[in-house]
Protein backbone atom coordinates (compact mmCIF):
# COMPACT_ATOMS: atom_id res chain seq x y z
CA UNK A 1 0.00 0.00 0.00
CA UNK A 2 1.53 3.57 -0.97
CA UNK A 3 -0.59 5.41 1.55
CA UNK A 4 1.71 5.05 4.23
CA UNK A 5 0.02 6.51 6.85
CA UNK A 6 -3.53 4.65 6.11
CA UNK A 7 -1.09 1.17 5.94
CA UNK A 8 0.65 2.16 9.59
CA UNK A 9 -3.12 3.00 11.06
CA UNK A 10 -4.61 -0.36 9.41
CA UNK A 11 -1.69 -2.16 10.72
CA UNK A 12 -1.98 -1.15 14.69
CA UNK A 13 -5.87 -2.00 14.13
CA UNK A 14 -4.86 -5.09 13.29
CA UNK A 15 -1.97 -5.47 16.26
CA UNK A 16 -4.74 -4.00 18.94
CA UNK A 17 -7.04 -6.54 17.65
CA UNK A 18 -5.19 -9.18 18.42
CA UNK A 19 -3.60 -8.58 21.95
CA UNK A 20 -6.90 -7.76 23.50
CA UNK A 21 -9.61 -9.73 24.77
CA UNK A 22 -13.00 -9.25 22.51
CA UNK A 23 -15.94 -9.45 25.12
CA UNK A 24 -18.01 -6.73 22.66
CA UNK A 25 -21.35 -8.88 21.83
CA UNK A 26 -22.02 -7.29 18.22
CA UNK A 27 -18.52 -7.85 17.38
CA UNK A 28 -16.49 -11.12 15.84
CA UNK A 29 -13.56 -11.78 13.69
CA UNK A 30 -14.46 -13.00 9.70
CA UNK A 31 -12.68 -15.55 7.77
CA UNK A 32 -10.11 -14.93 5.76
CA UNK A 33 -12.19 -15.43 2.44
CA UNK A 34 -15.05 -13.29 3.66
CA UNK A 35 -12.06 -10.24 4.02
CA UNK A 36 -10.82 -11.54 0.06
CA UNK A 37 -14.39 -11.02 -0.13
CA UNK A 38 -14.59 -7.51 0.99
CA UNK A 39 -11.54 -6.30 -1.00
CA UNK A 40 -12.10 -8.05 -3.97
CA UNK A 41 -13.07 -5.96 -7.37
CA UNK A 42 -16.61 -6.06 -7.06
CA UNK A 43 -16.14 -3.23 -5.09
CA UNK A 44 -15.67 -1.10 -8.15
CA UNK A 45 -19.34 -1.91 -9.49
CA UNK A 46 -22.18 -0.01 -9.89
CA UNK A 47 -25.25 -2.30 -9.98
CA UNK A 48 -28.07 -0.29 -9.00
CA UNK A 49 -31.60 -2.79 -9.28
CA UNK A 50 -32.13 -6.22 -8.37
CA UNK A 51 -30.70 -9.50 -10.22
CA UNK A 52 -31.88 -9.28 -13.76
CA UNK A 53 -33.41 -5.94 -13.21
CA UNK A 54 -30.63 -3.68 -13.73
CA UNK A 55 -30.17 -0.31 -14.43
CA UNK A 56 -26.33 -0.26 -15.32
CA UNK A 57 -25.10 -2.51 -17.52
CA UNK A 58 -22.53 -5.15 -17.08
CA UNK A 59 -24.05 -6.99 -14.03
CA UNK A 60 -23.60 -10.87 -15.18
CA UNK A 61 -21.32 -11.93 -12.99
CA UNK A 62 -22.94 -9.71 -10.18
CA UNK A 63 -26.46 -11.09 -10.68
CA UNK A 64 -24.91 -14.39 -9.97
CA UNK A 65 -23.03 -13.54 -6.84
CA UNK A 66 -26.34 -11.94 -5.33
CA UNK A 67 -28.90 -14.59 -6.54
CA UNK A 68 -25.76 -17.17 -4.90
CA UNK A 69 -25.84 -15.03 -1.66
CA UNK A 70 -29.96 -15.42 -1.51
CA UNK A 71 -30.00 -18.36 -2.18
CA UNK A 72 -27.79 -19.58 0.55
CA UNK A 73 -29.48 -17.39 3.13
CA UNK A 74 -33.09 -19.28 2.20
CA UNK A 75 -30.98 -22.67 2.65
CA UNK A 76 -29.20 -21.85 5.95
CA UNK A 77 -32.14 -21.08 7.46
CA UNK A 78 -34.27 -23.61 5.94
CA UNK A 79 -36.61 -21.53 4.10
CA UNK A 80 -38.71 -22.63 0.70
CA UNK A 81 -38.11 -19.96 -2.00
CA UNK A 82 -41.14 -20.20 -3.08
CA UNK A 83 -42.70 -19.02 0.00
CA UNK A 84 -39.71 -16.67 1.64
CA UNK A 85 -38.13 -14.26 -0.64
CA UNK A 86 -34.63 -12.44 1.02
CA UNK A 87 -33.63 -9.14 0.38
CA UNK A 88 -29.47 -9.32 0.94
CA UNK A 89 -28.66 -5.47 0.20
CA UNK A 90 -29.44 -3.05 2.82
CA UNK A 91 -26.41 -1.32 4.13
CA UNK A 92 -26.53 -2.51 7.94
CA UNK A 93 -29.25 -3.57 10.51
CA UNK A 94 -30.33 0.06 10.59
CA UNK A 95 -31.61 0.46 6.93
CA UNK A 96 -33.20 -3.29 7.18
CA UNK A 97 -35.50 -1.91 9.73
CA UNK A 98 -36.37 1.24 8.20
CA UNK A 99 -37.43 -0.60 4.53
CA UNK A 100 -40.03 -2.92 6.77
CA UNK A 101 -41.68 0.13 8.83
CA UNK A 102 -41.54 2.44 5.18
CA UNK A 103 -43.05 -0.72 3.46
CA UNK A 104 -45.71 -1.93 5.98
CA UNK A 105 -46.89 1.40 7.71
CA UNK A 106 -48.25 4.78 7.42
CA UNK A 107 -45.81 7.68 9.38
CA UNK A 108 -47.13 8.78 12.62
CA UNK A 109 -48.21 5.26 12.97
CA UNK A 110 -47.39 3.15 16.47
CA UNK A 111 -44.26 1.06 16.78
CA UNK A 112 -44.19 -1.03 20.33
CA UNK A 113 -40.46 -1.73 20.42
CA UNK A 114 -38.42 -2.56 23.88
CA UNK A 115 -37.09 0.16 25.47
CA UNK A 116 -33.83 1.22 24.49
CA UNK A 117 -32.56 1.48 27.93
CA UNK A 118 -33.92 -1.87 29.29
CA UNK A 119 -32.17 -3.89 26.36
CA UNK A 120 -33.69 -2.36 22.79
CA UNK A 121 -32.61 -0.75 20.03
CA UNK A 122 -32.48 2.88 18.46
CA UNK A 123 -34.49 1.70 15.44
CA UNK A 124 -37.14 0.25 17.20
CA UNK A 125 -38.65 3.14 17.42
CA UNK A 126 -36.34 5.22 20.36
CA UNK A 127 -36.96 9.34 19.33
CA UNK A 128 -33.73 9.98 18.52
CA UNK A 129 -33.47 7.76 15.65
CA UNK A 130 -35.38 8.03 12.11
CA UNK A 131 -37.61 5.00 13.70
CA UNK A 132 -39.01 7.89 16.27
CA UNK A 133 -39.25 10.56 14.33
CA UNK A 134 -40.85 9.15 11.45
CA UNK A 135 -43.06 6.77 13.59
CA UNK A 136 -44.30 6.94 17.19
CA UNK A 137 -42.26 4.16 19.78
CA UNK A 138 -44.42 2.47 22.42
CA UNK A 139 -42.02 1.76 24.74
CA UNK A 140 -42.03 -1.51 26.58
CA UNK A 141 -40.09 -3.22 29.19
CA UNK A 142 -38.92 -6.29 31.55
CA UNK A 143 -40.61 -7.42 34.82
CA UNK A 144 -38.62 -5.37 37.55
CA UNK A 145 -38.57 -8.63 39.37
CA UNK A 146 -37.20 -11.22 37.18
CA UNK A 147 -35.63 -8.61 34.39
CA UNK A 148 -37.26 -11.05 31.77
CA UNK A 149 -40.27 -10.32 29.31
CA UNK A 150 -43.86 -10.57 30.62
CA UNK A 151 -46.07 -11.44 27.99
CA UNK A 152 -48.74 -11.02 29.87
CA UNK A 153 -47.67 -7.33 30.49
CA UNK A 154 -46.94 -7.15 26.63
CA UNK A 155 -50.38 -8.25 25.48
CA UNK A 156 -52.01 -5.52 28.19
CA UNK A 157 -50.26 -2.74 26.79
CA UNK A 158 -50.76 -4.04 22.82
CA UNK A 159 -54.16 -3.78 23.67
CA UNK A 160 -54.43 0.20 25.09
CA UNK A 161 -51.76 1.36 22.28
CA UNK A 162 -52.78 -0.96 19.41
CA UNK A 163 -49.67 -0.41 17.93
CA UNK A 164 -49.11 -1.26 14.09
CA UNK A 165 -46.12 -3.20 14.24
CA UNK A 166 -44.81 -5.21 17.06
CA UNK A 167 -40.31 -5.66 16.82
CA UNK A 168 -39.23 -8.97 19.00
CA UNK A 169 -35.69 -9.04 19.09
CA UNK A 170 -32.81 -7.28 21.20
CA UNK A 171 -29.28 -6.18 21.73
CA UNK A 172 -29.21 -6.28 25.58
CA UNK A 173 -31.32 -9.41 26.59
CA UNK A 174 -30.14 -12.85 27.25
CA UNK A 175 -33.16 -14.85 27.81
CA UNK A 176 -34.34 -17.29 24.75
CA UNK A 177 -37.57 -15.59 22.90
CA UNK A 178 -41.01 -17.13 22.75
CA UNK A 179 -41.81 -15.51 19.27
CA UNK A 180 -44.97 -17.63 19.08
CA UNK A 181 -46.69 -15.63 22.43
CA UNK A 182 -44.99 -12.20 20.10
CA UNK A 183 -47.19 -13.15 17.16
CA UNK A 184 -49.91 -14.57 19.36
CA UNK A 185 -49.97 -10.81 21.38
CA UNK A 186 -49.16 -8.99 17.41
CA UNK A 187 -52.27 -11.04 16.13
CA UNK A 188 -54.63 -10.16 19.03
CA UNK A 189 -54.28 -6.30 17.91
CA UNK A 190 -54.30 -6.95 14.05
CA UNK A 191 -50.06 -5.56 14.26
CA UNK A 192 -47.13 -7.37 12.28
CA UNK A 193 -44.48 -8.74 13.81
CA UNK A 194 -41.02 -7.86 13.05
CA UNK A 195 -38.39 -10.17 14.83
CA UNK A 196 -34.77 -8.11 14.29
CA UNK A 197 -32.76 -11.84 14.97
CA UNK A 198 -28.83 -9.52 14.37
CA UNK A 199 -27.87 -10.73 17.24
CA UNK A 200 -28.62 -13.85 17.84
CA UNK A 201 -28.87 -14.88 13.76
CA UNK A 202 -25.95 -17.05 13.98
CA UNK A 203 -27.22 -19.02 17.32
CA UNK A 204 -30.86 -19.26 15.43
CA UNK A 205 -28.63 -20.93 12.32
CA UNK A 206 -26.75 -23.16 14.57
CA UNK A 207 -29.99 -24.48 16.21
CA UNK A 208 -29.52 -23.05 19.95
CA UNK A 209 -31.77 -20.46 19.47
CA UNK A 210 -35.70 -21.30 18.20
CA UNK A 211 -36.17 -19.85 14.43
CA UNK A 212 -38.44 -16.74 14.33
CA UNK A 213 -39.85 -17.55 11.00
CA UNK A 214 -42.51 -19.87 11.56
CA UNK A 215 -44.46 -16.78 13.48
CA UNK A 216 -42.92 -13.41 12.06
CA UNK A 217 -44.46 -11.66 9.35
CA UNK A 218 -41.06 -9.99 8.48
CA UNK A 219 -37.42 -10.89 9.75
CA UNK A 220 -34.56 -8.89 9.88
CA UNK A 221 -31.25 -9.32 10.52
CA UNK A 222 -27.21 -7.94 10.56
CA UNK A 223 -24.93 -10.32 9.16
CA UNK A 224 -22.15 -9.32 11.45
CA UNK A 225 -22.13 -10.60 15.07
CA UNK A 226 -22.66 -13.99 15.39
CA UNK A 227 -23.19 -14.93 11.78
CA UNK A 228 -20.13 -14.16 11.66
CA UNK A 229 -20.22 -12.32 8.01
CA UNK A 230 -19.16 -8.97 7.17
CA UNK A 231 -21.35 -5.77 8.27
CA UNK A 232 -24.30 -5.94 6.06
CA UNK A 233 -27.93 -6.46 6.78
CA UNK A 234 -30.81 -9.15 5.11
CA UNK A 235 -34.67 -9.31 4.98
CA UNK A 236 -36.56 -11.81 4.86
CA UNK A 237 -40.49 -12.04 3.93
CA UNK A 238 -43.08 -14.22 2.97
CA UNK A 239 -43.90 -14.25 -0.87
CA UNK A 240 -47.12 -15.97 -0.51
CA UNK A 241 -48.73 -13.37 2.47
CA UNK A 242 -50.48 -10.08 0.54
CA UNK A 243 -51.49 -6.93 1.52
CA UNK A 244 -54.23 -5.14 -0.41
CA UNK A 245 -54.31 -1.39 -0.33
CA UNK A 246 -56.23 1.40 -1.82
CA UNK A 247 -54.21 3.72 -4.44
CA UNK A 248 -54.51 7.70 -4.82
CA UNK A 249 -56.17 6.81 -7.30
CA UNK A 250 -59.15 4.94 -5.74
CA UNK A 251 -57.96 1.13 -7.46
CA UNK A 252 -57.24 -0.99 -5.20
CA UNK A 253 -53.31 -3.18 -5.32
CA UNK A 254 -52.55 -6.16 -4.17
CA UNK A 255 -48.49 -7.13 -3.34
CA UNK A 256 -46.65 -9.54 -1.22
CA UNK A 257 -45.11 -8.19 1.64
CA UNK A 258 -41.54 -10.00 -0.01
CA UNK A 259 -42.45 -7.51 -3.00
CA UNK A 260 -43.03 -4.27 -0.85
CA UNK A 261 -39.89 -5.07 0.72
CA UNK A 262 -37.87 -5.04 -2.21
CA UNK A 263 -39.40 -1.80 -3.64
CA UNK A 264 -39.06 -0.23 0.01
CA UNK A 265 -34.94 -1.18 -0.15
CA UNK A 266 -34.35 0.09 -3.63
CA UNK A 267 -35.60 2.84 -5.06
CA UNK A 268 -37.19 3.26 -1.81
CA UNK A 269 -34.22 4.45 0.33
CA UNK A 270 -31.08 2.78 -0.99
CA UNK A 271 -29.42 3.05 -4.95
CA UNK A 272 -26.78 0.91 -5.70
CA UNK A 273 -25.72 -1.77 -3.51
CA UNK A 274 -22.21 -2.45 -2.52
CA UNK A 275 -21.98 -5.74 -3.76
CA UNK A 276 -18.28 -6.52 -2.06
CA UNK A 277 -20.44 -7.03 0.75
CA UNK A 278 -22.91 -9.46 -0.67
CA UNK A 279 -19.96 -11.46 -1.97
CA UNK A 280 -18.33 -11.26 2.00
CA UNK A 281 -22.42 -12.32 3.38
CA UNK A 282 -22.42 -14.98 0.77
CA UNK A 283 -18.86 -16.81 1.52
CA UNK A 284 -20.28 -16.31 5.12
CA UNK A 285 -23.55 -18.11 4.74
CA UNK A 286 -22.21 -21.08 2.72
CA UNK A 287 -19.53 -21.41 6.29
CA UNK A 288 -22.50 -21.20 8.76
CA UNK A 289 -24.09 -23.65 6.52
CA UNK A 290 -21.43 -26.30 7.85
CA UNK A 291 -21.14 -28.60 11.16
CA UNK A 292 -18.28 -27.05 12.42
CA UNK A 293 -20.44 -23.69 12.41
CA UNK A 294 -23.33 -25.24 14.39
CA UNK A 295 -20.19 -26.89 17.17
CA UNK A 296 -19.04 -23.17 16.89
CA UNK A 297 -22.86 -21.93 18.07
CA UNK A 298 -22.69 -24.11 20.74
CA UNK A 299 -19.48 -23.50 22.00
CA UNK A 300 -20.58 -19.76 22.18
CA UNK A 301 -23.47 -20.36 24.51
CA UNK A 302 -21.51 -23.09 26.43
CA UNK A 303 -19.03 -20.44 27.42
CA UNK A 304 -21.35 -17.10 27.96
CA UNK A 305 -23.20 -19.07 30.16
CA UNK A 306 -19.61 -20.45 31.96
CA UNK A 307 -18.59 -16.93 32.10
CA UNK A 308 -21.78 -15.46 33.70
CA UNK A 309 -22.52 -18.13 36.12
CA UNK A 310 -18.65 -17.85 37.02
CA UNK A 311 -19.09 -14.47 37.71
CA UNK A 312 -22.20 -14.66 39.02
CA UNK A 313 -19.78 -17.17 42.03
CA UNK A 314 -17.49 -14.14 42.42
CA UNK A 315 -20.43 -12.34 44.11
CA UNK A 316 -21.40 -9.89 41.07
CA UNK A 317 -24.93 -9.41 40.15
CA UNK A 318 -25.91 -10.77 36.61
CA UNK A 319 -29.13 -9.55 35.02
CA UNK A 320 -31.86 -12.03 34.94
CA UNK A 321 -29.66 -13.96 37.14
CA UNK A 322 -27.80 -16.18 33.63
CA UNK A 323 -27.96 -16.25 30.40
CA UNK A 324 -29.20 -18.55 27.17
CA UNK A 325 -27.20 -17.21 24.56
CA UNK A 326 -24.02 -15.23 23.83
CA UNK A 327 -24.64 -12.35 25.92
CA UNK A 328 -24.97 -10.99 29.42
CA UNK A 329 -25.36 -7.52 31.59
CA UNK A 330 -23.11 -7.36 35.01
CA UNK A 331 -24.11 -4.29 37.44
CA UNK A 332 -21.09 -3.04 38.56
CA UNK A 333 -23.13 -0.21 40.76
CA UNK A 334 -26.03 -1.60 42.61
CA UNK A 335 -23.93 -4.28 45.22
CA UNK A 336 -21.77 -2.35 46.40
CA UNK A 337 -18.85 -2.24 44.18
CA UNK A 338 -19.38 1.29 43.75
CA UNK A 339 -18.26 1.30 39.95
CA UNK A 340 -20.10 2.56 37.27
CA UNK A 341 -20.46 1.02 34.02
CA UNK A 342 -18.05 3.71 32.33
CA UNK A 343 -15.37 3.25 34.63
CA UNK A 344 -15.61 -0.23 34.75
CA UNK A 345 -15.12 -0.13 30.65
CA UNK A 346 -12.04 1.83 31.10
CA UNK A 347 -10.37 -0.02 33.80
CA UNK A 348 -11.12 -3.81 31.76
CA UNK A 349 -9.95 -2.00 28.73
CA UNK A 350 -6.86 -0.61 30.20
CA UNK A 351 -6.09 -4.49 31.25
CA UNK A 352 -6.60 -5.75 27.44
CA UNK A 353 -10.12 -6.30 28.41
CA UNK A 354 -12.97 -4.83 25.71
CA UNK A 355 -16.91 -4.46 27.24
CA UNK A 356 -19.29 -1.77 26.26
CA UNK A 357 -20.69 -0.08 29.27
CA UNK A 358 -24.73 -0.38 28.93
CA UNK A 359 -27.62 0.44 31.12
CA UNK A 360 -29.52 -2.57 32.95
CA UNK A 361 -33.02 -2.04 33.48
CA UNK A 362 -34.36 0.46 35.74
CA UNK A 363 -31.22 2.01 35.23
CA UNK A 364 -30.99 5.30 37.68
CA UNK A 365 -27.86 6.44 36.48
CA UNK A 366 -27.39 8.26 33.00
CA UNK A 367 -26.75 6.04 29.31
CA UNK A 368 -23.50 7.98 29.24
CA UNK A 369 -22.20 6.23 32.29
CA UNK A 370 -24.78 4.17 33.32
CA UNK A 371 -24.86 0.95 36.11
CA UNK A 372 -23.76 -1.88 33.65
CA UNK A 373 -21.33 -3.65 31.41
CA UNK A 374 -22.29 -6.42 28.41
CA UNK A 375 -20.57 -9.14 27.66
CA UNK A 376 -20.52 -11.17 24.88
CA UNK A 377 -18.34 -14.56 23.94
CA UNK A 378 -19.40 -14.80 20.44
CA UNK A 379 -15.96 -13.42 18.98
CA UNK A 380 -13.91 -14.82 21.91
CA UNK A 381 -15.37 -18.56 20.91
CA UNK A 382 -14.21 -18.03 17.18
CA UNK A 383 -10.82 -17.43 18.40
CA UNK A 384 -11.08 -21.18 20.27
CA UNK A 385 -11.77 -20.15 23.76
CA UNK A 386 -13.52 -23.34 25.79
CA UNK A 387 -15.09 -23.37 29.23
CA UNK A 388 -11.79 -23.83 31.10
CA UNK A 389 -10.93 -20.20 29.39
CA UNK A 390 -13.95 -18.72 30.67
CA UNK A 391 -13.74 -19.68 34.51
CA UNK A 392 -9.95 -18.29 34.38
CA UNK A 393 -11.23 -14.83 32.19
CA UNK A 394 -14.53 -14.34 34.88
CA UNK A 395 -11.17 -14.68 38.41
CA UNK A 396 -9.14 -12.27 36.07
CA UNK A 397 -11.76 -9.96 35.19
CA UNK A 398 -13.38 -10.37 39.44
CA UNK A 399 -9.70 -9.12 40.23
CA UNK A 400 -9.11 -6.50 37.33
CA UNK A 401 -12.52 -4.47 39.22
CA UNK A 402 -11.91 -5.49 42.56
CA UNK A 403 -8.53 -3.58 43.10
Amino acid sequence: MKDTKIKNLLAAEKKRQKKVVNLIASENYVSDDVLKALGSETTNKYAEGYPGKRYYAGNVIVDQIETLAQERALTLFKLNPKKWGVNVQPLSGSPANIAVYQALITPGAKIMGMDLAQGGHLTHGHNVSFSGKFWKQVPYTLDKKTEKLDYDALLTLAKKEKPAIIVAGYTAYSRKISWKKMREIADTVGAYLLVDMSHIAGLVAGGEHPAPFKYAHVVTTTTHKTLRGPRGGMIFAPKDVFIERTLKNGTLKKESIFDLIQKSVFPGMQGGPHINQIAGIAVALKEANTASFKKYAGQVVKNTKTLANELKKLGWRIISGGTDNHVFLMDVWNDGKGLTGKEASDILEAAGIIVNMNTIPYDARSPFNPSGIRIGCAAETTRGKKEKDMLQLARQIDKILRK
